[in-house]
């Protein structure tokens, strides 16, 4: 667990901040409480509500390259933080991180998604140290809501 000042001095020396909740787009809330554990919704790369790009990840002409799809990654998951903070009173509440699912919208030849979902699990990591360690998938789909490029959602259990 960590203090709510460690994390908003590690998110301010990351440059971030962390944002409003992103409002569903659809039949569904952000993130649900059970107890002790909270589920995010999967969160798409939202920044003041509009989303960053759209397509798929690989190598070649028309493909969103695997850099800038880290990126896009890494702001999911700051939204996926943002949905469980809301859900658990604040960020200081997660005892740990317990599960990271990634969808990256892939182009059929492009295998790297684990590379493109680190930048959420190093997000998580650099804002909550240890607590931020998870278990993880990375998959690779054809096509994500809105033409998103990533998609992240978050398992994490409480104190």
């Amino acid at each position: 667990m960590s203090d709510a000042t460690s994390i908003a001095r590690r998110l301010a020396e990351l440059g971030l901040v962390l944002p409003g909740v992103p409002a569903p787009v659809a039949a569904y809330v952000p993130a649900v409480r059970s107890r002790s554990t909270v589920y995010t919704s999967g969160q798409l790369p939202f920044v003041d509500g509009v989303l960053v790009a759209t397509g798929k990840v690989g190598v070649g002409t028309g493909l969103i390259d695997p850099a800038d799809a880290y990126q896009y990654a890494r702001i999911a998951g700051l939204n996926a933080l943002a949905a469980l903070a809301s859900a658990a009173g604040g960020l200081e509440h997660v005892a740990r991180i317990v599960k990271l699912v990634g969808y990256v919208a892939s182009d059929p030849d492009f295998t790297g998604q684990p590379g493109v979902v680190n930048g959420a699990s190093e997000l998580l990591r650099d804002v909550l140290g240890d607590v931020g360690i998870h278990a993880r998938s990375a998959v690779g789909v054809t096509v994500l809501p809105m033409n998103s490029p990533v998609e992240i959602e978050l398992v994490a259990d409480l104190v």
